[in-house]
């Protein structure tokens, strides 16, 4: 696929032009997001990811706009398991409700810089060297294994902070409040960092960490690093109101770490088959490709839907049978506002506490 210098300027532009909309949008007025606002941005957002694969579709064909899709749906689907940890983090950082969507858009947008660079490592290392497919493989299958073994003992609420937040906390004074949505502010003469900062970087740290299995598994789909990168840049996007949106439905995926851990698994096996097809170890077939069949990506997408769409029904009727599995999968829940008058109702309670807390720091900087 042949991706002009010019094209991926205007992507990168585009992409940056729709965060900054939809921080100009959200955010200018920090408020809890109701789940009506939620459902309307992701529509928005997933609609965008298609008419992009319908453009590539048109532009480039059916291949591609195919290898797109499969990308976007299992980095989609991986995000969302994400968002168990991510629901951990805010919950333990006591993000006020107003200001969780501006966390997730600066920490996602952290994420998003980091994983173009992860990207560009990865889409080199393939080209030049095609054992790597070997590589992806072993860690996505080992991912897998270990998906199922967390699902089975349930392991959300393990996260543990990066080490370069705790970097941070040594380098930087932190103050114990939040300061409103400001990620420092002057105390006493001195620069303080607020939690605020902290939690942004602790979602973009740990995003990063999640795309070390999400980046191979893009790669297995297709190895052309445009769509690799516009595919984990729709599905991050997107991931932001989901957040909201999914809110207590995530307790009641129980399943989703199987069905993830049984697409991963597919993702690896696929992997083994390239790099057997790409083959140059000299110890296997004399360093001669050796002819083995390969999954198309019509297939690919077929299991990832499939085995999504199995899992989350499943899921939904085991918690209908028995309530309890869902009381033990994720103890927290996201604020969202079911309607606007509980909104408001959280709009003012955050907001009063932010008065009082810049009614402090104004009496520190006499």
């Amino acid at each position: 696929m042949n991706v002009p210098v010019w094209l991926w300027f205007a992507t990168i532009g585009g992409l940056l032009a729709i965060i900054l909309a939809d921080l100009l949008l959200v955010d200018h007025k920090p408020h809890a997001v109701t789940i009506k606002e939620a459902t309307r941005w992701v529509l928005f957002y997933v609609a965008l990811a298609v008419l992009f694969g319908l453009g590539l579709w048109f532009f480039a064909g059916g291949q591609y706009a195919g290898e797109f899709f499969a990308g976007y749906i299992t980095e989609y689907s991986l995000s969302v398991d994400n968002l168990f940890v991510f629901v951990i983090i805010m919950s333990s950082f006591k993000v006020p409700a107003i200001h969780q969507h501006r966390v997730l858009l600066v920490g996602i947008v952290i994420a998003l810089v980091m994983r173009g660079a992860f990207i560009a490592v990865g889409a080199a290392a393939i080209n030049a060297l095609s054992w790597v497919f070997y590589v992806f493989a072993a860690f996505l299958i080992y991912t897998a294994v270990n998906m199922v073994r967390q699902g089975m003992g349930g392991g959300d609420e393990d996260w543990q902070e990066p080490r370069v937040v705790g970097w941070v906390r040594r380098l930087f004074p932190v103050t114990e409040d939040y300061h409103g949505s400001k990620t420092t502010v002057k105390l006493d003469g001195r620069r303080w960092v607020t939690p605020m900062l902290i939690v942004m970087i602790a979602i973009g740290l740990t995003d990063l960490l999640f795309a070390l299995d999400s980046i191979p598994a893009i790669f297995g789909l297709t190895q052309e690093p445009f769509l690799v990168f516009t595919a984990n840049a729709f599905a991050l996007m997107g991931l932001r109101q989901l957040y909201f949106l999914l809110g207590g439905l995530l307790r009641k995926l129980v399943y989703l770490s199987y069905g993830l851990a049984v697409i991963l698994a597919f993702i690896g096996v696929k992997l083994v088959l390239h790099a057997l097809h790409e083959n140059e170890l000299p110890f296997l077939n004399g360093g001669e490709p050796i002819p083995v069949p390969e999954v198309s990506i019509a297939v690919s997408l077929l299991v990832i839907v499939g085995v999504l769409a199995i899992t989350t029904v499943l899921s939904l009727v085991a918690v209908r049978r028995n309530p309890a599995l869902a009381e033990g999968h994720g103890a927290v829940t996201v604020p969202v506002a079911h309607d606007a008058a509980e909104a408001a109702e959280m709009d003012a309670h955050d907001r009063e506490v932010d008065q009082r807390q810049a009614a402090a720091d104004a009496t520190h900087q006499r």
